[in-house]
């Protein structure tokens, strides 16, 4: 029986091929007789400097190359860490599978050992989100917060080299690159609530395409979609991929999904919460986010939109 080839798209960020791997030995026990060629595509972010990042529109910047080829066919498959994928996917294309989630929380990775409360007064801590900064600075408004662009290893060593006293970023990522053992502090979801869809791997593919979707729906994992319906929706729901200090999580429990919305201005000093329950991800996410707005994140979010790079 002759293999079936599939080229597979990724980033060519060890995180990005770490993530590649996972689905791929995935794939290999679900569905054997398959033969991956992993085809690496330099995208817009990064193809920019590390400082120049947070010019660009962000959402997109790391996927838009990979779609374009998966949409012309010249891709089987594309594998992504969700939350760098637009809420409004490029027509003809749908994520086939999310496998089990990572760890979806913010994690602090200190130069001492020590958690956020420990940190000097006045301690400078480096993330290139504008949501960890809102939170962290609700946090702890003493901090001084540090722009870090760039990948995760090298956000690492750059936190080393500029002597900061910490570092806060996607704990999925340190633990998918073997790189836990720099945690120093999860933080609750309630507490610096996620990037909507963080933690969790996307798998894409070309709708109408079925023997691709039936290979790929073997590793999806049906709580982590859920999840993600959940999350996106309530993105959608307060303006898409706007650049505003914005968070989702949503937990599953049985057939309930437990969702938290977090809507913050840029400095931190306004900081609007709620979570709500319910079996249908797609309202429930879409109904938290209307209600946000209404209790005031519209207006957060005119006076705190701004252009910013979204992880």
């Amino acid at each position: 029986m002759t293999a079936r080839k599939l080229r597979v798209g990724t980033r060519g960020s060890k995180l990005a091929l770490a993530q590649t791997r996972t689905v791929l030995e995935m794939l290999s026990e679900k569905a054997p007789g398959i033969e991956p060629q992993v085809v690496t595509v330099r995208t817009v972010g990064d193809r920019l400097p590390a400082e120049k990042r947070g010019e660009t529109d962000g959402k997109g910047a790391f996927t838009g190359d990979i779609e374009a080829l998966l949409a012309k066919g010249e891709l089987d498959l594309a594998v992504h860490s969700l939350k760098d994928l637009s809420v409004g996917i490029v027509g003809g294309l749908k994520i086939g599978a999310t496998p089990p989630r990572g760890d979806p929380r913010d994690a602090l990775v200190s130069s001492k050992g020590e958690r956020l409360s420990d940190l000097p007064k006045g301690a400078s801590v480096g993330t290139s989100s504008i949501r960890r900064r809102a939170q962290l600075l609700s946090l702890r408004r003493d901090l001084k917060i540090v722009d870090m662009h760039g990948n995760v290893e090298t956000r690492v060593r750059k936190m080393d080299e500029l002597h900061l006293a910490g570092l806060v970023l996607a704990a999925a990522g340190l633990d998918r690159l073997s790189m836990g053992e720099r945690i120093t502090q999860r933080f609750p979801v309630d507490e610096i609530v996620p990037s909507a869809g963080q933690g969790t791997i996307a798998v894409q593919v070309r709708k109408g395409d079925s023997e691709i979707e039936r290979i790929v729906s073997k590793i999806n994992d049906e709580e982590t979609m859920r999840s993600s319906e959940c999350e996106r929706a309530f993105a959608r729901a307060i303006g898409g991929d706007c650049y505003v200090p914005a968070g989702a999580h949503a937990a599953p429990k049985g057939r309930s999904l437990t969702l938290v919305g977090m809507i913050a201005s840029s400095d931190g000093r306004s900081v609007l919460k709620r979570s709500a329950t319910s079996t249908d991800p797609v309202e429930l996410g879409e109904a938290l986010g209307e209600e946000l707005l209404q209790l005031g994140g519209a207006e957060i979010i005119r006076g705190s939109a701004i252009r910013a790079w979204p992880q």
